[in-house]
């Protein structure tokens, strides 16, 4: 697909475009509005290919519940394994902007099935949760207040810590703006063991040295607007010390791992880069609970 689609595409899911004004553009670049039509299908997510791992995997233990968060309850996500060890470390999954939708509880099921405690909250929780309709979510993420979304992701961490079948070691793992944002939560929880942030905002380069945990950085090659801001991370992060590695993964298009995400999909590299996620995981919670 012509890559100035792509990219357009790109800035009406984050910067955001009116869907009016993206139709408009998109039908100029496909030369008429029946082929802007037909394209969306393969740049939109679709959820009915979201399920990797069954809702109703035997193997698994799921449902939403709520804890306490910075300012009221935070609702989420939850999956655990029902076999293995009595307690075990916990995941924390941070969604896109979209919101909690069937995409990311798969990804929790996912990191459960790899032996931990998996955890997505919803971040729309403060506005009443996830709408379903997706342009609603998305626009809903302009009047989130980003400072409570950190004290409620540092209170995830906190309740994963405290349940009865914690092991202690707490990780996160995000995607797009929950990347972005599990860069931020590992400034603002020494507590956090492992941060793997996909194709994130970086944090800010003043606040890296209070970084405590482990990171593994994912991006992908054709990501102009996320990889202007590696280089200054980078260094800022060898500057204080923190222990880090970064995967770059060439020709692969922002929200690579996501599996619903149409032609941005790549899957060589989502494969490559969940099986390095859960790799890392394991070694830096310290295997607790991980099989």
């Amino acid at each position: 697909m012509d890559r100035k689609i792509i990219e357009l595409y790109d800035e009406y899911t984050h910067r955001p475009l009116e869907r009016r004004v993206f139709l408009q553009r998109l039908t100029v670049l496909a030369g008429s509005s029946a082929a802007a039509y037909a394209l969306i299908p393969l740049l939109e997510n679709n959820y009915a290919r979201a399920a990797l791992v069954d809702p109703a995997d035997p193997r698994l233990a799921t449902g939403m519940v709520n804890f306490r968060g910075a300012g009221g309850e935070v609702r989420g996500y939850l999956a655990t394994p029902k076999s293995g060890p009595a307690k075990r470390a916990g995941v924390i999954v941070v969604h896109e902007n979209r919101g909690l939708n069937p995409h990311i509880q798969d990804v929790a099921r996912r990191v459960a099935l790899a032996g931990f405690t998996a955890l997505a909250p919803d971040a729309l929780s403060p506005l009443g949760g996830t709408p379903a309709n997706e342009d609603e979510a998305r626009a809903a993420f302009a009047r989130i207040d980003l400072d409570r979304t950190v004290r409620d992701l540092v209170a995830a961490v906190a309740y994963l810590k405290g349940r009865p079948d914690a092991a202690g070691p707490v990780g996160a793992v995000g995607f797009c703006w929950g990347g972005g944002m599990v860069n931020l939560l590992a400034v603002n929880a020494p507590d956090l063991a492992a941060a793997v942030p996909f194709y994130g905002l970086v944090a800010p380069a003043a606040e890296v040295p209070k970084i405590k945990a482990k990171l593994q950085l994912h991006y992908a090659g054709n990501d102009a607007r996320i990889n202007a801001g590696i280089a200054e991370f980078e260094a800022a992060l060898k500057a204080a010390g923190v222990t880090y590695e970064k995967f770059v993964y060439d020709g692969a298009e922002h929200s690579f791992n996501n599996d619903t995400a149409g032609v941005r999909y790549n899957k060589a590299a989502a494969e490559l880069a969940w099986s390095r996620t859960i790799a890392f995981l394991k070694a830096n919670l310290d295997g607790a609970g991980a099989s």
